[in-house]
């Protein structure tokens, strides 16, 4: 695993021993920051559940002002902390240890609006994408945000998630891609 573009491109990220967290491979992430990007212009993201962190750490080094990272696992927080120090992004994350539905009570009491939303949860947790519906019922989703989710071929999302439509859908393999903006954007 590596950055693949931006700033921290090249930079080798370290990755989570053991088969609790699913890196999403470079070839993936490329294709992802093809389809919502490439580069940025400034905003926030936020990777609920980051594992090493590779989503939150190339949407920083194509432009992201700041990210936050959500991981409830303790191996891969940890791996996470130390993928943070390496591409010297302290200053600008937010790391938490927690539960993503704790995370996203949190995000609901904060003053934040979220431009890019990465919601990748373990395949057999599908009651985790509920949370990006919280998320844009709580209005938290800046108007032209993204958001992003990454689920198997056997999950099937909704067309929307209020004003959110499904613009782009891709698959890789066992992995699908989809992809939600701003119904005004679409």
């Amino acid at each position: 695993m590596r950055v693949v573009a931006g700033e921290r491109k090249g930079m080798p990220l370290k990755a989570i021993a053991g088969d609790t967290t699913r890196p999403t491979t470079d070839k993936i992430k490329e294709s992802i920051f093809n389809m919502i990007g490439p580069f940025f212009d400034g905003g926030i993201a936020v990777d609920l559940f980051a594992g090493s962190g590779g989503l939150g750490i190339e949407t920083l080094s194509r432009g992201a002002d700041r990210a936050l990272f959500i991981e409830k696992d303790s191996r891969a927080f940890q791996t996470l902390q130390e993928n943070i120090k390496k591409c010297r992004y302290e200053q600008v994350s937010e790391l938490f240890r927690a539960d993503a539905m704790r995370a996203v009570k949190a995000l609901l009491k904060r003053d934040i609006k979220i431009d890019y939303l990465f919601v990748d949860p373990p395949y057999h947790k599908n009651e985790y994408y509920d949370l990006v519906d919280a998320l844009v019922q709580g209005e938290k989703l800046a108007a032209n945000a993204i958001i992003l989710c990454e689920h198997s071929r056997d999950v099937a999302l909704p067309e929307s998630y209020g004003s959110f439509k499904l613009s782009r859908q891709e698959t890789y393999g066992s992995t699908i891609i989809s992809i939600y903006r701003h119904s005004a954007s679409v």
